[in-house]
């Protein structure tokens, strides 16, 4: 049977009385502090594997739980709960339910890879926690999260047209994962027209052609123009086709 570590001890499992007395030793306190028993029975032996066929996990059998990447986390050092380690150790045992607890917070590793270069086993943690992220997503566990939805967006473009445009890219991006474009714009790209039209010094030294250089305004036409001509690379419908096929097929070996 598995050695469980103290992080599976629900909280609400452990018992403690105010006063208690054993022959005559008092024993109240941290001292008579008791665990319910408890059985797990959700293991999922073939869970490990179906982490592996997700890219980035493929190393993830080789972890002797030596705890570097926790230890070299940025997000641990912000929040505790986040602990590469442990999920790797809870995927190895195929503890799906433990891991599904934590599946708020494992999409927020920022992919420093910091855990990743310290790894003496080269298990590569950052595409672990990838991987489960997307598992999440996919068995509908969880909605999917922005960076997910950017990437689906990215890659619909790429296969369709073999170019991107990112006006596209960021209107669609703001419309799937429901964020106010409006609010964006008027706090970054409106704030950065304004930074750049307060040159007002330029053009009353008469150099026109360099402040309007440090406008925005044919770039925000281009990126307007966009929206209505989207043009494709060169030949893509044939391209984009054995493209699109190898991506379907890929997904299949992996994934089933």
């Amino acid at each position: 049977m598995a050695i469980h570590e103290k992080t599976l001890i629900d909280a609400d499992r452990l018992i403690t009385s105010d006063k208690l007395v054993v022959d005559g030793v008092d024993v109240s306190g941290h001292w008579n502090t008791m665990i319910l028993p408890r059985t797990l029975k959700d293991y999922d032996d073939d869970f490990e594997t179906k982490i592996k066929t997700y890219s980035g996990a493929e190393n993830v059998h080789r972890c002797w739980q030596c705890g570097s990447c926790t230890n070299s986390c940025t997000m641990y050092a912000q929040n505790t709960d986040f602990n590469p380690r442990y999920w790797i150790y809870l995927v190895r045992l195929g503890l799906k339910d433990e891991i599904l607890k934590d599946k708020d917070i494992i999409w927020q590793c920022v992919s420093c890879n910091k855990c990743t270069n310290i790894c003496p086993k080269d298990v590569r943690p950052e595409g672990v926690m990838k991987a489960l992220a997307h598992w999440i997503e996919e068995e509908g566990y969880g909605s999917k999260s922005n960076s997910s939805i950017f990437d689906e967006e990215f890659t619909r473009q790429c296969l369709e047209r073999g170019r991107i445009e990112d006006s596209e890219v960021m209107s669609n991006f703001f419309k799937n994962s429901k964020q106010d474009m409006m609010q964006m714009a008027l706090h970054g790209w409106l704030g950065i027209f304004v930074a750049r039209m307060n040159k007002w010094t330029e053009l009353r030294q008469g150099n026109v052609f360099r402040f309007l250089s440090r406008t925005p305004i044919m770039h925000s036409l281009h990126m307007g123009l966009s929206m209505f001509i989207k043009p494709k690379t060169k030949s893509w419908g044939r391209t984009g086709d054995v493209l699109k096929q190898y991506v379907k097929e890929q997904k299949e070996l992996a994934h089933g």
